[in-house]
């Protein structure tokens, strides 16, 4: 694909990486394998509180098909089909969900050099279209994206956005809600490998007036150990340990507390995921 701005869901997507990635209460682990003919599979198992559910997932690349199959204990089967350079700088993909036949959707990406473009359409009775456009350079970008519902003949989202890139920071602006809310943030790399960061992000809606701010970062204690923080004006306090037990099998543990409320229990979080 082209190298250019990147699709409109990549804006902001630094910082929210950041702030949100590896953040949970729950309780995970995932066992990856991969089979002489090239398929890999992961079984996961997560408990939720009191829920537990468990998945079986396979993933196949087929020189420009890759299809990925997921059945979880509810008996639900997630396939999606990832077709690339279809045409020239196309990638297209199709997803439904069994047995929710009406769940079904198509998506095509465009990629150009200073524009991306996407189409999707959800394949059920009552259609649903979004689109997508970037355009810019992979330094500056600036995108919409707009849901309309043909049925109802509305518009179910409309959202615009841009971002600036420079070697060590990064920049975004994002209207979203129909208007009614933007979401400013600021990432500032310190090292070189971008593992080092720091990070202030503010989101405010206006129909209610209500403000959010965020900051927060990420340490780089060495090569395989990553520690990331939270604190947002309400009080939630957030932290992330991730280590690399060995290459590609992280061990993740997380925790929140509500700073202005200790006399909650904090909330804590375990992920597992082995490569062999």
């Amino acid at each position: 694909m082209s190298k250019g701005p990147g699709l409109f869901s990549e804006i902001g997507k630094k910082a929210k990486d950041i702030l949100t990635a590896s953040y949970t209460t729950d309780h995970k682990v995932s066992i990856n394998t991969c089979t002489e003919n090239g398929v890999i599979l992961t079984s996961t198992a997560v408990k939720k509180g009191s829920l537990s559910t468990s998945d079986l997932a396979a993933k196949y690349k087929y020189k420009n098909i890759l299809i990925d199959v997921k059945v979880d204990t509810e008996s639900n089967i997630f396939s999606t089909f990832t077709f690339a350079e279809i045409l020239p700088s196309t990638k297209a993909i199709t997803s439904f969900k069994v047995p929710y036949y009406d769940s079904g959707k198509l998506e095509v990406q465009y990629f150009h050099e200073h524009a991306t473009l996407t189409t999707a359409v959800t394949l059920k009775q009552s259609p649903v279209f979004d689109l997508t456009a970037t355009v810019g350079t992979p330094s500056i970008a600036f995108g919409a994206e707009a849901g309309y519902d043909v049925t109802s003949g509305n518009f179910t989202k409309y959202t615009a956005g841009m971002s600036v890139s420079k070697p060590d920071s990064y920049a975004s602006v994002i209207f979203g809600d129909k208007g009614d809310s933007i979401r400013a943030s600021y990432v500032h790399h310190l090292d070189q490998s971008k593992k080092t960061s720091a990070v202030g992000e503010i989101c405010r809606k206006f129909s209610t007036n209500e403000n959010i701010f965020t900051v927060g970062g990420s340490y780089a204690i060495d090569h395989l150990t990553i520690v990331k923080g939270k604190l947002n004006n309400h009080g939630k306090l957030g932290g992330v340990l991730q280590h690399e037990v060995i290459p590609k099998s992280m061990f993740t543990i997380s925790g929140e507390i509500d700073t202005k409320a200790l006399e909650k229990a904090p909330k804590f979080g375990l992920s597992i995921a082995l490569v062999p």
